[in-house]
C-alpha cells in the first residue's frame, strides 16, 4: 500500500519528538468542542497508542502543571548581579498532603520560614521577622545554616504522579536580597564618582582624581556579584539536600525529617 510506512524506517530522537508533538497538536485539533486542548486522560491514552509508558506520561504532565509555577529570572537585574531563583524538581515516593506537611515543618523550623500563603497543593512561605526569628538567623540556634534566609519567598508544589509518586517542585526568589546588592553598589559607585569630582575642583592631579571612580564602582559590582552568587548556590544546596530527605523517606522515620538532618549535621561536625 503506497500509505504504509515502511517497518526498516527509523528516526532519531528529535524528529521522534517533531512527529509525537505534530501527532498531539493534529489529534487536539480534531476533538469536537475541545478547542485544541487535551484532557490529561486524553494525553496519556494518545501517548499509550505511540507506545509510550503511562508512568512516564503521567510525570510529564506533572512536570507540565508545576513549570506554570516557576518564577522567570531575566532581564537587567540578572545579567548585572546575576539570577535570582532557585529550583528543584523530584519525583518522590508519598502522597501530596503528606510531603507538603513535612516541607513545612522543615521550613519552619530548619530554615525559620513561616507559611505566608497556602493554596491547594501549593505552600509559600516567607521570613519570619520576629525577635526570636531574628535571634535564631543571628546566633544560628539549633545549627541551622538557614541558606534560605535571603529568600523573600520560598514555596513548594507537590502534584501527584500516581498512587505513590509526587512531583515536588521548590522554589526560592531571592530578587530582594539582589535589589539590596545593587542599591549598595551604586551607592558605592556614586561614592567614588563624587570622590572624583570633588577631587577635580580642589585641583588634585585629574589621572589620580578618577581613581576612586574608576576602582570603587567594578570592586562593589564584583563583590556584588559573588554575594550573589554565594546566596543563590546554598539556596540550591538547601533544596536539592531536602529532596535527597524526601526521597529517603526519613520524615517518615522516627523523629521525622528534622531528627534526621540533626543527626546528619551532628555526624559532620564530629568528623571535623
Amino acid at each position: 500500500m503506497p500509505d504504509e510506512l515502511a517497518p526498516s524506517r527509523k528516526l532519531d530522537r528529535a524528529a521522534l519528538d517533531r512527529v509525537l508533538a505534530r501527532a498531539a497538536e493534529l489529534q487536539s485539533s480534531s476533538i469536537e468542542g475541545g478547542e485544541g486542548s487535551l484532557t490529561e486522560a486524553e494525553i496519556v491514552e494518545l501517548g499509550k497508542e505511540a507506545g509510550m509508558s503511562p508512568d512516564h506520561l503521567r510525570q510529564a504532565i506533572a512536570e507540565e502543571r508545576t513549570r506554570s509555577a516557576a518564577p522567570d529570572d531575566t532581564g537587567f537585574a540578572a545579567s548585572f548581579i546575576g539570577r535570582a531563583t532557585v529550583r528543584a524538581t523530584r519525583v518522590v515516593p508519598g502522597t501530596p498532603t503528606e510531603l507538603l506537611a513535612a516541607i513545612d515543618t522543615w521550613m519552619q523550623q530548619q530554615e525559620c520560614l513561616k507559611i505566608k500563603r497556602r493554596v491547594a497543593e501549593r505552600i509559600v512561605w516567607e521570613p519570619r521577622n520576629d525577635l526570636v526569628g531574628n535571634l535564631q538567623r543571628g546566633l544560628r540556634l539549633g545549627g541551622g545554616e538557614y541558606a534560605l534566609s535571603k529568600a523573600a519567598e520560598v514555596s513548594a508544589t507537590a502534584t501527584r504522579v500516581d498512587a505513590s509518586r509526587t512531583l515536588v517542585a521548590l522554589d526560592a526568589g531571592m530578587a530582594s536580597y539582589r535589589g539590596s546588592l545593587s542599591m549598595t553598589t551604586g551607592i558605592v559607585g556614586g561614592v567614588g564618582a563624587g570622590a572624583t569630582v570633588v577631587g577635580a575642583v580642589i585641583g588634585v592631579f585629574l589621572p589620580v582624581a578618577v581613581i576612586p571612580m574608576v576602582i570603587a564602582g567594578p570592586i562593589a559590582l564584583m563583590a556584588s556579584r559573588r554575594a550573589q552568587a554565594k546566596a543563590v548556590d546554598r539556596g540550591q544546596l538547601a533544596l536539592e539536600q531536602l529532596l535527597d530527605h524526601l526521597e529517603r523517606g526519613d520524615h517518615r522515620k522516627p523523629g521525622g525529617l528534622l531528627a534526621a538532618v540533626s543527626a546528619a549535621a551532628n555526624l559532620l561536625q564530629g568528623r571535623r
